[in-house]
């Protein structure tokens, strides 16, 4: 009985042994993890991965450029990882943003353009520790020169040259000083331009409207002026006509250049040619022809239709006579 008891008190030592290693064990774990979490979020140890670089800024406000790749280690209360740099192909977007910006032609005219720029670090003092927001100073200087030259270009070579003006723009980045005797992008930031890509160059809708509508009354004033100028082609081809018609009736009665014909026959005749083109052209108007002379009028009247024409023309004179 007392070696069944002795068994039974044994075994329960052995688990409260096991269960006390385990708790350690557990407790250690927890510990260790606890300490790789703190030193993991106050980066104590970093790592610098491949095309990336790290600005380091040490004790006493000194900052230092770290590119080797690997782990690294740092003082936790000396010095600070201020930000991580990538080091390969970026873009930077005209105006801050990948959609359409309103800019102003040379003529006054309201345009949509959007644009990148594709650039990459190749001096990481001159862009992380000679300027302190680069990005933000980039943007600016980037927005400045690109405007400048697309702002002064006509609507048209906006529309139609984009490719030249493509050229001129990415050549300006490169090459052009922001300021005069100043230095230029890539000396400034220590990057080298890769490449410029204008986007879109479009109008407004309203102006797009506008120019449409602009277009449809033009067309309108040029098929206008073209029927004018084709009834006048007409009257002068008709007044030709009448000239040389009366011409040949002044030859066809023994006249001459010069006269010798008598000027009242001449006259009688000319109106009863255009009393009977009327007669033949407007048969539903109500046509007489006076010609002034030096003798009394000469009335010609076209044959009317039908009786009751000729009762209402001939009714005003009855009234007249009444009296």
């Amino acid at each position: 009985m007392s070696e069944q008891t002795s068994q039974v008190f044994l075994q329960r030592a052995r688990v409260i042994t096991m269960t006390r290693r385990t708790a350690f064990i557990l407790v250690i774990i927890a510990v260790c993890y606890s300490l790789a979490a703190v030193v993991y979020s106050t980066q104590v140890i970093y790592k610098v991965k491949l095309n990336y670089a790290v600005i380091l800024e040490q004790f006493g406000g000194k900052r230092q450029a770290v590119t080797d790749v690997g782990w690294h280690y740092r003082l936790p209360f000396f010095t600070r990882l201020e930000k991580e740099v990538p080091l390969m192909n970026q873009n930077i977007y005209l105006g801050g943003s990948s959609a359409p910006i309103k800019i102003i032609s040379e003529e006054n005219v309201a345009l949509w353009t959007s644009a990148l720029m594709t650039f990459k670090i190749k001096d990481l003092k001159k862009w992380g520790i000679e300027n302190l927001s680069p990005e933000i100073l980039l943007q600016g200087d980037f927005d400045g020169i690109s405007k400048d030259i697309l702002q002064g270009q006509e609507v048209n070579k906006l529309i139609s040259q984009r490719e030249t003006i493509k050229e001129k723009i990415f050549q300006a980045l490169k090459n052009r000083p922001i300021n005069q005797d100043g230095p230029t992008l890539e000396g400034k930031y220590g990057i080298e331009v890769i490449s410029f890509v204008l986007n879109e160059t479009r109008f407004g809708d309203k102006l797009v409207e506008a120019t449409e509508e602009k277009k449809r009354r033009q067309l309108i004033a040029e098929a206008e002026n073209y029927a004018a100028d084709q009834e006048s082609d007409r009257i002068r081809k008709l007044y030709k006509a009448y000239l040389d018609g009366i011409r040949s009736l002044h030859l066809a009665l023994g006249g001459t250049e010069k006269g010798g014909v008598n000027p009242a026959l001449l006259e009688f005749l000319s109106q009863q040619k255009w009393a009977t083109a009327y007669e033949k052209n407007q048969g539903d108007q109500k046509t007489f022809v006076l010609h002034g002379s030096t003798g009394p009028p000469a009335l010609t009247l076209p044959h009317f239709q039908n009786k009751q024409a000729a009762e209402s023309t001939s009714e005003p004179d009855v009234q007249k006579k009444t009296p």
